[in-house]
C-alpha cells in the first residue's frame, strides 16, 4: 500500500467536538468514511476504536449512528461503506459488500484507521470490528486478514464467510488471538440462526476466544445486542488492565 496517496477530507472540524464527521480515503479509489467522536472527547485519552460494517442496503452514515447507542462515551466509532450500489430505499442510498475482494477491503480498513489515528487519539491495540447482517461477513473477512492488528470482531445477525478460491481464510496462529462475539436473533428469517451456530463452532475450533448469544428478535439489531457488545468490549478492556477504563454508558 503506497503512503503517497492524498487523503480527501470533507467536513472535519477545526477543533474536535462530539458528533459525526464525514471524510474520505483513497483505497485505491476514493472511499467515504464517517467518524463518531464520543461525548466529552478527551484528546489525551487513547480511545478504543469500533469500526462498523453496515448491512446490505445501509451506508457508512447509517452504520455510525449506532455508535452512541453502543455507548455515548466509551469509543470512537468509524463507519465504512460497501462498494456495491443497491439504489435508494427509505430515503437513503444503500450499499452492499458483494464484489469487494479481501485485498481491497483490507486496504480500505487500513487507510480508514490510519486517517482516524492522525486526527484523533486511538488505542492501536483496542480496535474492534462490528458487523451487521452481510456486513458481519465483511467484518470477518477483514478481521481475519488483520487478525494480528485488531482486538476482536462482533458479528450481529450475520454469516461466516467463505474462503476465496486459492486463498486461506485466515492464519490459525493469528485467529487464536482474536476475541469474537456472535449475537443472533432466533427469529431471523433472512439469516437463520444456524449460520451463527456454524460461525461459533468454527471459531471455537480455531481456538478464538468466542462468545455466543441469542436474542428473541428477528433480523433487526436490538438495543440488547448493542448493550452486550458494549459490555463485551469493556469487559475485555477490564481484563487487560484490571481497572475500569470508562463508565459503561
Amino acid at each position: 500500500m503506497s503512503t503517497a496517496n492524498v487523503l480527501c477530507r470533507i467536513d472535519r472540524p477545526a477543533v474536535a467536538t462530539t458528533g459525526t464527521f464525514a471524510s474520505a480515503v483513497i483505497a485505491p479509489t476514493q472511499r467515504p468514511i464517517r467518524t463518531y467522536l464520543p461525548a466529552q472527547y478527551e484528546r489525551r485519552y487513547a480511545y478504543p476504536l469500533v469500526i462498523f460494517f453496515h448491512p446490505d442496503g445501509g451506508n457508512e452514515e447509517a452504520a455510525v449512528r449506532l455508535a452512541p447507542q453502543l455507548s455515548e462515551r466509551n469509543f470512537i466509532g468509524l463507519g465504512l461503506r460497501g462498494p456495491q450500489s443497491l439504489g435508494m430505499a427509505d430515503g437513503i442510498d444503500g450499499y452492499g459488500w458483494d464484489g469487494a475482494s479481501t485485498d481491497d477491503l483490507e486496504e480500505y480498513v487500513v487507510r480508514a484507521v490510519e486517517q482516524t489515528r492522525r486526527e484523533y487519539h486511538v488505542h492501536t491495540e483496542r480496535i474492534y470490528f462490528a458487523g451487521f447482517g452481510n456486513g458481519a461477513t465483511a467484518a470477518f473477512r477483514a478481521g481475519f486478514r488483520l487478525a494480528n492488528r485488531i482486538a476482536g470482531i462482533a458479528s450481529l445477525n450475520g454469516s461466516y464467510p467463505l474462503a476465496e478460491p486459492g486463498k486461506p481464510l485466515f492464519r490459525l496462529k493469528d485467529v487464536r488471538k482474536l476475541k469474537v462475539l456472535i449475537g443472533h436473533g432466533v427469529a431471523n428469517s433472512n439469516t437463520p440462526v444456524t449460520h451463527a451456530e456454524r460461525a461459533y463452532r468454527l471459531m471455537y475450533a480455531a481456538g478464538a476466544n468466542v462468545k455466543y448469544l441469542t436474542y428473541g428478535t428477528n433480523a433487526t439489531v436490538s438495543n440488547d445486542m448493542l448493550l452486550d457488545v458494549n459490555r463485551w468490549i469493556i469487559g475485555n478492556l477490564n481484563a487487560e488492565t484490571d481497572q475500569l477504563i470508562l463508565p459503561s454508558r
